[in-house]
């Protein structure tokens, strides 16, 4: 049976998406689950041989990429996304039984989470303070212990705990969705599917034009970018590694074509190829034309 680390305490969206895996097939039976208590504690688990997999949220509809995600993909040893889920988030608001509103003066939220429902608490409870959760999970528990009075959370914990919910299915944007990854240690790349995704993290010169010539090798291309985001390098103040994510696999010539071009220029993470959870945008052209065509003038029968 894999073990499969997650950003716990169990009770939050990332054991949620990580259920949706193996409701998917993505394992091949049972899994044993492991909770972490951050996403870069979870992926160390994998690093150290402690675990076979990790589930860690990666990106937010409404509030980009996980950066305590995206940094532990970029620093250590090499990690490789293998699968990715999609969740649609809202969130319940909890308290233990019997607090009403009106007496609720701290409120514990994860900061991706307060983020989306900051209307919401301001509308709803607005003499609460905003205190930091380790997780959305976590915000339940502190709920329990009754270190504040709600938290923001799941209705998953919510059941578990035992808790009340003052509102369910609150978000400030309806519709939000969650991405979710499994990452494990470097492994032959899933197979081409045709509806693919692949992302690397360039460390570029701190030159002029550094990250336009690097994005115009895949516009050349015509490879669409489904997403780039920016990371402070943590060295000197301006100083970024950017994370790019594209349409296509390592499979697919021109993307490949790609990276090779970026790898002879500056410094390039390949962070994995995997099938998308939902179509993102048109797939890289075919160049098998243009391959047939150079092949032909290597045997002399080209164009004369």
């Amino acid at each position: 049976m894999p073990k499969i680390a997650y950003f716990g305490p169990s009770g939050t969206f990332t054991e949620i998406a990580l259920a949706q895996f193996e409701a998917e097939g993505t394992f091949d039976g049972p899994v044993e689950r492991v909770p972490a208590g951050s996403p870069p504690a979870t992926l160390d688990l994998v690093r150290d041989g402690v675990v076979d997999g990790a589930v860690v949220p990666f990106e937010n509809s409404v509030e980009g990429g996980v950066a305590p995600t995206l940094d532990s993909l970029a620093l250590g040893s090499p990690l490789q996304i293998v699968a990715e889920t999609e969740i649609e988030v809202s969130f319940s608001i909890l308290t233990r039984p019997g607090v009403t509103a009106d007496q609720v003066r701290t409120i514990g939220a994860y900061p991706h989470a307060s983020a989306q429902v900051r209307g919401w608490i301001a509308a709803n409870l607005p003499n609460a303070e905003v205190v930091l959760a380790s997780s959305n999970a976590g915000a339940a528990l502190d709920v329990q212990a009754g270190t504040v009075d709600a938290g923001v959370s799941t209705a998953l914990a919510g059941r578990m705990l035992d808790l009340a919910s003052l509102a369910d299915n609150v978000a400030d944007v309806g519709g939000a969705v969650t991405r979710f990854v499994l990452v494990t240690k470097a492994a032959p790349v899933p197979a081409r599917t045709g509806a693919d995704r692949t992302a690397l993290v360039l460390h570029l010169d701190n030159a002029p034009g550094s990250l336009v010539t690097a994005l115009s090798e895949f516009a050349a291309r015509g490879i669409d970018l489904t997403r780039i985001e920016s990371r402070p390098m943590r060295t000197e103040l301006g100083t970024y590694r950017f994370f790019v994510d594209c349409v296509g696999h390592v499979e697919d010539s021109l993307v490949a074509e790609a990276m090779r071009a970026l790898h002879r220029k500056s410094g390039v993470r390949f962070l994995g190829s995997w099938a998308t959870a939902n179509s993102t945008g048109p797939q890289p052209p075919s160049d098998e034309e243009a391959i047939s065509w150079i092949e032909d003038l290597k045997r002399g029968e080209g164009e004369r």
